[in-house]
């Protein structure tokens, strides 16, 4: 085949254009697919633009243009007019043409006077400022613009790389992402041809762009031209919904809010090209629920999608609206909106928020109550009506006393549920003193009111409270009772006399006294005058007294109907007095037969009774039996004294006479015994079984003796 490059020359106003023609078979498709025009001050309205030329190489049966712009149409023969006066049509336009054979897209980029220069040259390689091309490279290849989304079938040819390799057997080779690169297989080229064809329909959300190589190579492959790059971009159809992706959409506004406050906004995105009009979004609303009081009371800026208020701050009453919540249904369509755009919707709630621009009222001037002496806890609810948010502070009350509460004997305070003033007694009422109390209480918000609001008389209400008397048992004066007496006094005396009084002065009751809890079971009391006597020895050392005291229990019992019962505690100190001897550890020891150390055991003394009446003990030996002396006791301290053999002795078991005298005044005397048991010891190991079988055995013999000793002196 033969190839003929020839160059064109033709003029827009004051610029040179060089454009590439092709001496070759009729290629299907738009003959040139990519157009500068300079911005015009203004498009005209039916003015031609400029003319396309599209050829299906059959004639172009039923053909059909499309237009990116629908401020544009082409007519039959080609020519790209304006449907209306347009000052600003963007940057670019795309012209998409379809027969019964064929289809293509073209690309008519609109640029400024300064800009048109530098495209030129780009496309084209012109250097210098207008003079001739010198083609640097035999390979031509120029940007494919490719729809995404094309119908079967596939392949289809969507552009041709031209060469003036006059080589025999050259070969075109295609390279790059989309050929021999993921996703492989997308395009491919004609080795001979150099007709590129895409084999599938293309995704520009997936890739926008691809960048291939195309080189020229001999028939053994060696490359003898190349690579060059060649782009092709993916032309995008409006094929992707607007979407609202992050909801969900929740937006508050003050009640009595200026009409135009913003109170939130609303984007949606569209996956299609930004940069064309399948991406421009324009928001609408579709409905709102609920529609009162009005049906618009919002209105959302259709380019930014802020939506703000439309009515009046009177009509934007949280306490008038049917609910504080509106929900509207928002739409975003492409396309800037016009009815070929594609739509996505989603809901916008919007809560009408409370102020405090009511002030809690009082259901009634005054509350009545009545609550019985000597009882505590709540006597009467106070209720109000406020018609703010119950979920605010806007509505929460705060209940205060103002009046009437100088002892602070009663409180209130807020039920968080029913939001009521719960007004409780905390210090016991006396009929006696008062039978009637007046209480003044006011209730006002947590949250302050707004300027213009105050609260109100309503505000305030009076409580009034009757005390009902109740029959109160007597009190002892003073409780708890304390006394100090001597243990062991003598039965019968007098530990004191109790004094209880009846609270109801009013009613004239007589008391009568018992004894209720006496657990060593030493007191009695009259039961008229409440004189409280002994009846039996007091101990000190009993285990019924703690720390020296004793404590007792007695009732007093008016003659009510029913009778009433006060309680009174006595508390009675027990001085000491030396009735104790004092007691002697331990009461066993024992030594080995043939013991160095004759020191036996160190003896200790302990005394129940208190200080004077203990140590310093005395210790001392009674009178020894036999003729010689064996043990003799020598005191350590005031408390502990040591018992020492004088000499080795038998095996056998020996009882030591042992006197402990304590230093009461008159001193008491404890005579005693401790047994020491003398037994053998071999390898560190002491028997003192002997002992005690040789201890039974005299003693059986003594026993004997003795009985004998007794029959012959009837």
């Amino acid at each position: 085949w033969m190839l003929k490059v020839h160059f064109l020359f033709f003029f827009f106003p004051q610029v040179l254009l060089l454009a590439c023609a092709e001496d070759l078979e009729c290629v299907p498709g738009f003959q040139q697919k990519v157009f500068y025009i300079e911005q015009p001050f203004e498009f005209t309205e039916d003015q031609p633009v400029l003319k396309l030329e599209f050829d299906d190489c059959k004639g172009n049966n039923k053909l059909n243009f499309e237009v990116s712009n629908p401020d544009f149409k082409v007519e039959r023969d080609g020519s790209l007019v304006a449907l209306k006066n347009i000052s600003e049509a963007g940057r670019a336009l795309f012209v998409h043409a379809r027969s019964e054979h064929a289809e293509d897209m073209a690309e008519i980029l609109i640029v400024g006077a300064n800009e048109k220069r530098g495209a030129l040259k780009e496309i084209f390689k012109i250097e210098g400022n207008l003079g001739i091309p010198r083609q640097k490279r035999a390979i031509l290849a120029t940007p494919i613009l490719i729809p995404e989304n094309q119908r079967p079938p596939f392949p289809r040819s969507v552009g041709k790389v031209i060469s003036s390799e006059g080589t025999e057997g050259a070969k075109f080779r295609l390279s790059g992402k989309g050929v021999d690169q993921d996703p492989k297989g997308i395009f491919r080229i004609n080795e001979i041809s150099g007709d590129v064809s895409v084999t599938r329909a293309l995704d520009r959300e997936a890739i926008a762009n691809y960048e291939l190589e195309v080189e020229v190579t001999d028939i053994s492959g060696k490359t003898i031209d190349g690579p060059v790059r060649l782009d092709i971009s993916v032309i995008d159809q409006n094929d992707n919904r607007p979407m609202f992706r992050e909801g969900p959409y929740v937006g508050h506004v003050m009640e009595g809010s200026p009409t135009g406050t913003t109170v939130m906004r609303m984007t949606a995105f569209d996956a299609d090209d930004s940069s064309t009009d399948n991406a421009l979004l324009r928001y609408n609303i579709l409905r709102q629920t609920p529609t009162k009081p009005s049906p618009n009371m919002f209105y959302i800026d259709p380019e930014k999608g802020d939506i703000v208020t439309v009515v009046s701050p009177v009509l934007l009453d949280r306490e008038t609206m049917e609910t504080p919540k509106y929900e509207l249904v928002i739409e975003a369509k492409d396309m800037g909106g016009l009815d070929v755009g594609l739509t996505g919707t989603a809901t916008a709630t919007i809560l009408i928020d409370d102020k405090n621009d009511h002030p809690p009222e009082f259901t009634k001037k005054e509350f009545q109550a009545t609550v019985k002496e000597g009882v505590t806890g709540v006597i009467v609810n106070l209720t109000v009506g406020d018609r703010d948010d119950p979920t605010t502070g806007a509505w929460r009350a705060v209940y205060t006393i103002i009046n009437g509460n100088p002892g602070q004997s009663f409180e209130i305070h807020t039920n968080p549920q029913t939001n009521e003033g719960m007004l409780s007694v905390v210090k016991p009422l006396d009929y006696e003193i008062s039978a009637f109390h007046t209480l003044l209480i006011k209730v006002e918000n947590e949250d302050p009111l707004i300027p213009d609001i105050a609260y109100g008389p309503s505000s305030t209400a009076t409580v009034q409270i009757t005390v009902e008397d109740v029959n109160e048992g007597p009190v002892f004066h003073p409780n708890p009772m304390t006394v100090t007496k001597q243990e062991n006094i003598p039965i019968g005396s007098v530990v004191l006399t109790v004094n209880a009084t009846d609270p109801d002065t009013l009613q004239h009751q007589t008391i009568r006294y018992s004894v209720y809890k006496d657990p060593a079971g030493w007191l009695e009391i009259h039961p008229t005058n409440g004189t409280v006597g002994t009846t039996a020895i007091l101990d000190r050392e009993s285990p019924y007294v703690e720390n020296n005291i004793y404590t007792a229990l007695f009732l007093a019992i008016d003659s009510g109907n029913p009778p009433a019962t006060g309680t009174g505690t006595l508390h009675i100190t027990l001085e000491d007095v030396n009735d104790n001897v004092p007691s002697l550890y331990p009461t066993l020891a024992k030594v080995c037969d043939d013991a160095k150390d004759l020191r036996v055991v160190v003896l200790g003394a302990s005394d129940k009774d208190l200080h004077p009446n203990t140590d310093p003990f005395k210790f001392e030996l009674n009178k020894q039996s036999g003729p010689e002396k064996l043990w003799r006791i020598t005191k350590l301290n005031n408390t502990h004294a040591q018992v020492i053999l004088l000499q080795n002795l038998k095996k056998a078991n020996y009882n030591i006479p042992i006197s402990v005298t304590d230093s009461g005044k008159p001193p008491l005397t404890n005579n005693t015994e401790l047994k020491l048991q003398v037994c053998s010891c071999k390898k560190s190991k002491m028997d003192c079984s002997a002992t005690d079988a040789l201890h039974i055995s005299m003693t059986l013999i003594l026993l004997s003796l003795f009985s004998l000793f007794c029959k012959s002196f009837p």
